[in-house]
């Protein structure tokens, strides 16, 4: 008697955990993890299928994972680029403000269309405000993620959004209370900025995820005024002042880390710090030093820092940060291969999965999470390929992506959303655009 089982993709030339190709394989997945990878004869005689879905002129690989985006600042495309510092207070910060439980659906209906025609299926929201009601979109979108409120209790921001410590924890509580382990969904406490929270908040945050088992995520080290402001005040870089409070471990993520001591490197690594790259939009301030990094074992993944920042493509970020690596680091060294394809996929798939608490995701492999994406190999510019990781970092772009599934449930079948209401988000969108 067959097994059942939920979905098979047939014919699926697939990536492995070394990101080598394997050809003439097919896939079964049940309850949301590969059942089975094996001949198409063998998997038709043994299971079922609820479904079916053809592979074939595809190669599958593992889904992305954007480390930090912004669904509050989705609107902001095109509002950033080439704006004089400092943008966040200039432009970021009252923007945010000024949100409405209307924009905020839109902001995570766009996002959530935009990383599932990409191959985003993971992704941690840095946090805003209305996040109820971008979880209810991403509930409604099966991506999984981690969302996070914005959490700050500076003097002087606009009224809408100021609050102190507690009424900053209580939010994140609630957030938390009602969508942690919904869904595909997680809630992560936040340090939105260092220089916005006081030593109050981050303890009461630091403890309060560790109370919950969850993670803590900060913007670190991505402006030398953030150094500085601690330096001045506790003779401390912001890594070493966080390290005496006690609050850097395993669950912590740094996002961006750009400006590191060789000592704050020493730190991270000990206490078993993870960290996000945001490549496009860290241009604008430094390179990482990510082998230093990366050579301390230190697990390290990408982001796109929002929309505001360049769009929400992983695959331009990777093309971006290969480009970085090799002009601050490579060519001094005469060293083209110091940042490798494969460590940046892996990036961007391991180490994104490692920021969202699952170490072991980011491969297709029998047992693990049915999270896949397809790639239109028939395409002119991935017709002939060499090293296939090559290919897939140097030539493939967001509109190549042809089949998403998030936990076994296929989100894009051959490039044709299956969940939202695209045009109804769509036609939302045109009209906020015609009124501003």
């Amino acid at each position: 008697m067959k097994r059942r089982a939920d979905l098979l993709i047939r014919h699926a030339d697939y990536i492995d955990e070394d990101f080598e190709l394997k050809k003439g394989s097919s896939i079964a997945i049940l309850d949301g993890r590969i059942e089975k990878i094996g001949g198409l004869k063998e998997l038709e005689e043994t299971y079922e299928f609820d479904r079916i879905l053809e592979g074939r002129g595809c190669l599958y690989m593992p889904v992305l994972v954007d480390a930090h985006m912004h669904t509050g600042q989705q609107l902001l495309r095109g509002r950033v680029l080439d704006a004089m510092p400092m943008i966040w207070t200039r432009i970021m910060l009252p923007f945010e403000s000024r949100l409405t439980p209307e924009l905020m659906r839109l902001s995570a209906g766009l996002a959530a269309l935009d990383m599932i025609q990409s191959g985003t299926t993971g992704f941690i929201d840095a946090g805003s405000y209305y996040m109820e009601e971008a979880a209810e979109v991403y509930l409604e979108s099966g991506l999984r993620g981690a969302l996070s409120y914005s959490t700050m209790d500076q003097k002087g921001l606009p009224e809408s959004i100021a609050m102190d410590a507690e009424e900053a924890i209580r939010r994140t509580d609630e957030l938390y209370d009602g969508y942690n382990g919904r869904g595909g969904l997680k809630v992560y406490y936040s340090l939105r900025s260092l220089i916005s929270c006081s030593r109050e908040l981050m303890e009461m945050a630091a403890l309060r995820a560790r109370e919950r088992g969850t993670m803590l995520q900060a913007h670190m080290n991505e402006y030398p005024g953030e150094i500085n402001f601690f330096l001045e005040r506790e003779q401390l870089r912001p890594y070493e002042y966080l390290d005496r409070l006690g609050i850097l471990g395993p669950d912590f993520i740094g996002v961006h880390s750009l400006l590191l001591s060789e000592e704050e490197k020493e730190i991270m690594a000990e206490r078993g710090v993870k960290v996000c790259h945001c490549p496009f939009s860290n241009c604008g301030k430094a390179a990482p030093d990510t082998p230093s990094l990366l050579s301390r074992g230190i697990s390290v993944g990408l982001g796109t820092d929002g929309a505001a920042h360049g769009g929400l493509s992983l695959w331009n970020e990777m093309k971006i940060f290969r480009s970085v690596m090799n002009l601050r680091y490579g060519v001094p060294l005469a060293s083209p291969a110091i940042m490798p394809a494969k460590t940046i996929l892996s990036m961007a798939t391991r180490g994104g999965r490692a920021c969202l608490g699952d170490p072991q995701g980011g491969v297709i492999r029998e047992g693990a999470a049915a999270d896949i994406i397809g790639i239109d190999m028939q395409k002119p510019h991935l017709a002939v390929y060499g090293h296939i990781s090559n290919t897939l970092l140097e030539s493939v772009n967001a509109s190549d992506v042809t089949d998403t599934i998030a936990g076994g449930r296929v989100l894009m079948e051959k490039g044709e959303i299956l969940v939202l209401d695209r045009e109804r988000i769509l036609s939302e969108a045109r009209a906020y655009q015609a009124s501003i």
